[in-house]
């Protein structure tokens, strides 16, 4: 018996028994034909053609992009079938058949759909993502696009960003791992966990510092030697570009300067920039100041490693010394040759200042490797 098109399978419908079939709307479009091509199987015993199986398919890639469940439209199909099941000696076996093809058919269908939408969700992701690290979008329509992902723009956001050993995708282990604590840390907090140039990101509200902190507690857990720099909190819808900028700032400085640390906050690191800011002046003050040491015999680079490890090590030489893996006395021997040929006393407050300015604008220029 045909099903009719207008016709709709629901919750209160009761067929052959009395039993439930299932607690949705299913429309009846959806079972075009089912009844008709069940009814001639079970009396011909052929099998679906090709043009049914197809049509099947197309039913189920539109049931999918309508948004109706499988399990729903499966319970709907074995419904229709018990009204229109024949009652045939022999003809049983044939009709279970014909219904295997149609639901596997209608399935293909479905399953197909589903891929292709989240092929699509997936590239609109990487769209936005995107256009929102690089401010390459109309700021308006972007925060109209951030809903959609769970991020309000109009609030003020911060940006953690991780760099590892290896280069990292979303589909992998590590930032599956990591997105998996935070959501259960966390649960839906307008977190927004994605990758970029191989680097693992978290996007987090300005005022949760908790989630960035895990963020980077869950990546160095989950990676051997990961660095995380987390850019400061900025408002609006531009607000996230500026933080992930920062936070890639500071681990370029840390790449440079030889920081230590797994974690880098951008407001920690501040007065970098402001050293550079002006590249010409402090290239002279580094010329002026330590440029005497390329005269030293082995060129500048020991003595210039010699200062940075003396002042990293807060101007204790038997630290200093240790680090150098040096006798106390040849770091002091070290200290007076640069003293020599700078003019600059390391051990002198007056002195250590520029001295010190000028070892950390060696660093940021990469001198005497570059030339200024």
């Amino acid at each position: 018996m045909p099903v009719n098109r207008q016709e709709t399978v629901t919750g209160t419908s009761r067929l052959q028994g009395g039993d439930d079939v299932t607690d949705r709307e299913i429309p009846g479009r959806y079972l075009d034909g089912y009844a008709r091509i069940l009814t001639e199987v079970s009396a011909t015993g052929r099998r679906l053609t090709r043009e049914e199986i197809e049509s099947r398919r197309t039913l189920g890639e539109q049931a999918a992009d309508a948004g109706h469940g499988l399990r729903d439209l499966v319970s709907a199909h074995l419904a229709a079938a018990r009204v229109a099941w024949p009652h045939a000696v022999g003809s049983t076996d044939i009709a279970l058949a014909a219904v295997q093809q149609v639901i596997d058919a209608f399935a293909e269908g479905y399953e197909r759909a589903q891929r292709l939408a989240v092929r699509q969700e997936e590239a609109a992701r990487r769209e936005f993502i995107d256009d929102l690290l690089y401010g390459r979008s109309d700021l308006g329509r972007l925060a109209e696009r951030a809903e959609r992902f769970g991020l309000r723009l109009s609030h003020a956001h911060a940006v953690a960003v991780a760099q590892g050993p290896a280069a990292y995708d979303e589909g992998d282990q590590v930032p599956r791992q990591v997105e998996r604590a935070l959501t259960a840390r966390f649960g839906d907090r307008s977190i927004l966990l994605t990758t970029k140039d191989g680097r693992l990101l978290c996007v987090a509200p300005g005022h949760q510092e908790e989630v960035l902190t895990h963020f980077a507690k869950q990546v160095y857990a989950a990676t051997d030697g990961c660095r995380v720099a987390v850019g400061r909190s900025q408002p609006g819808p531009g607000g996230v570009v500026q933080s992930y900028e920062e936070a890639l700032n500071a681990l370029e400085l840390a790449e440079r300067l030889g920081l230590d640390g797994p974690v880098l906050r951008a407001a920690d690191l501040l007065v970098y920039p402001v050293l550079t800011r002006d590249r010409q002046a402090m290239a002279d003050l580094v010329l002026d100041t330590l440029g005497p040491l390329t005269t030293a015999r082995g060129g500048a680079e020991p003595l210039l490693d010699t200062l940075t490890t003396y002042f990293d090590s807060g101007c204790v030489a038997a630290e200093a010394a240790r680090r150098l893996t040096l006798s106390v006395r040849a770091l002091t021997y070290r200290l007076e040759r640069i003293h020599k040929l700078t003019g600059a006393d390391p051990a002198d407050p007056a002195h250590r200042y520029k001295l010190q300015t000028a070892v950390i604008g060696a660093r940021l220029l990469d001198w005497p490797d570059q030339d200024l």
